[in-house]
């Protein structure tokens, strides 16, 4: 090949490098790590996309180069030269892939080798999915519906689900894990960087799925000290009506006024209990405590059967149930 050829070609490589790897590095593809996992993704994730960008530029510059300089000219129909390969060539292309396969694949086994060790004392935190809402259960069995992490410490997530599969994910985090009924499937996370991520369901689940919405809080280690203990403290107290109103997901299915962002258009609106309650002929405490456990049992007008869960009558506790059904029927408007 002349040397002309060969500038030719470098110059082709540099541009095609050039312009992938502004739209590499240029577009936020990515949201910025938030924890010690993430970064280890996100190192595999460069890792690989660099040999991507050398490989890209090669072939787009032999490809280019062949456009160029071998296409047919006007008229010429006759046949090409016979090739018969180049054995050192084949061989050349078959190792060099085969050994950045091989190094991006121990790059990959060494980040989740490590990303799945929680070391000897993680704080663990049950992560519960169901429809359409998570709830976070700490060591002292307080639950929250808002996950609440210290900087800088492995956490533990067991990740379950009540009803259907949901599927648990903080983009911040970079990592994703399955919430199964009947399976604790775990996740590990060490958070480096403070600030609020938003939980994101990513299965679909349902009517609510799009609004299965929650937020990871990362804390520095002594508020979060701070703020466990005075949650070990009041953990045995019953939680009003409006904490289990969010706590179960009912923000994603319904409206009622009381409770800031709970503009759900799934099921019926609650702000009309009262009316609700006179058509199907029952006092109004009974009434929302039936549509709770029992939800088929009346179905207001224009709204389908068998949307709403049946299993609130097992999963709430019975202290809980009791303040949710008063703080409705108290603010119930018509």
């Amino acid at each position: 090949m002349r040397r002309g050829s060969w500038l030719q070609l470098i110059v082709i490589a540099i541009v095609a490098g050039v312009i992938a790897t502004c739209v590499a590095i240029f577009v936020p593809w990515l949201p910025a790590p938030a924890s010690r996992q993430a970064g280890r993704i996100w190192f595999v994730y460069w890792f690989a996309t660099v040999i991507s960008l050398i490989i890209f530029s090669i072939v787009a510059a032999v490809l280019a180069y062949c456009v160029i300089n071998f296409r047919v000219k006007p008229g010429d129909l006759s046949d090409g030269p016979p090739i018969h390969g180049h054995t050192t060539l084949e061989i050349v292309w078959t190792a060099v892939p085969a050994v950045l396969v091989t190094a991006i694949a121990i790059v990959s086994a060494i980040v989740l080798a490590k990303n799945g060790n929680a070391g000897s004392n993680p704080l663990k935190v049950t992560v519960t999915g169901r429809q359409f809402a998570w709830t976070f259960t700490y060591p002292n069995g307080q639950t929250f519906t808002s996950l609440r992490l210290p900087l800088d410490r492995p956490v533990k997530l067991e990740i379950t689900s009540l009803d259907v599969i949901h599927s648990f994910w903080v983009p911040d985090f970079a990592q994703k894990q399955d919430a199964v009924p009947g399976q604790m499937n775990s996740l590990v996370i060490t958070p480096d960087r403070l600030g609020t991520y938003p939980v994101i369901c990513t299965e679909l689940c349902g009517l609510g799925h799009a609004l299965m919405r929650s937020t990871a809080v990362v804390m520095p280690a002594k508020t979060y000290d701070t703020w466990y203990a005075g949650t070990t403290s009041t953990s045995s107290a019953t939680l009003s009506g409006a904490a289990v109103f969010k706590a179960n997901g009912c923000t994603a299915c319904h409206t009622f006024t009381p409770i800031p962002g709970a503009t759900g258009t799934v099921g019926p609106n609650l702000d009309n209990l009262k009316s609700y309650a006179a058509k199907a002929g029952q006092p109004l405490e009974a009434f929302i405590k039936q549509s709770i456990v029992d939800p088929d049992a009346y179905i207001a007008p224009g709204y389908q059967p068998h949307v709403m869960p049946g299993n609130f009558g097992t999963q709430i506790k019975p202290a809980d149930l009791d303040a949710l059904v008063q703080y409705l029927a108290q603010n119930a408007k018509s």
